[in-house]
């Protein structure tokens, strides 16, 4: 086996290892939020000088500490065991290896540019991990296109129509201009 091979599978391992972890994590939640509706659950550390949680007194959640930390291999690691890379251009495709590395194209990265990024991406085989919004953005962009050319088509036959309707006003303006000088010639 290779060392690229070994090191997949380490990865692998460590992922597992980490999922298993977190299974028997338990929610850390700040001290009674579950008490006051105007607390949320989001973690802050205790830190009065009576505090039970700070103390860890029996009955009472549990606080964050170093011991429930994930396996170091797997620190940092996207879920498809990739290391996660935020892109901004074309040239920061070039930094990236497409064996160990995935691609997060940046939010603030506009269409054009995007879609430059995916082609790039897909020739070089490189992992994207935020495709589904990048599909997303596609079809709006389609349906947008197609709101605006059912738009210029639906002024095209409006123009059409009254250039018609112009045509026809000028033929009956001729019919009306040769009776009366036809009709003028006659009664003379």
């Amino acid at each position: 086996m290779s060392k690229s091979e070994t090191a997949v599978l380490e990865r692998e391992k460590a992922l597992r290892l980490r999922a298993k972890v977190k299974k028997k994590k338990p929610d850390f939640v700040r001290q009674e939020s579950w008490r006051y509706d105007r607390l949320k659950e989001n973690w802050r550390r205790p830190k009065g000088i009576d505090n039970k949680m700070r103390r860890k007194i029996k009955g009472w959640p549990p606080t964050v500490n170093v011991g429930y930390r994930g396996p170091k291999a797997a620190r940092g690691l996207h879920p498809s065991s990739y290391e996660e890379v935020l892109v901004y251009n074309i040239e920061d495709l070039k930094k990236v290896n497409p064996k160990t590395q995935a691609v997060r194209i940046a939010h603030t990265v506009g269409k054009k540019k995007r879609m430059q990024i995916l082609q790039e991406a897909k020739k070089k085989k490189i992992v994207v991990l935020n495709l589904s919004e990048v599909k997303e953005e596609v079809k709006k962009a389609s349906v947008e296109e197609e709101k605006t050319e059912k738009v210029k088509e639906s002024e095209e036959k409006e123009e059409k129509a009254e250039e018609a309707a112009e045509k026809e006003k000028s033929k009956a303006r001729r019919k009306k201009a040769r009776k009366t000088s036809e009709g003028g010639t006659q009664k003379k």
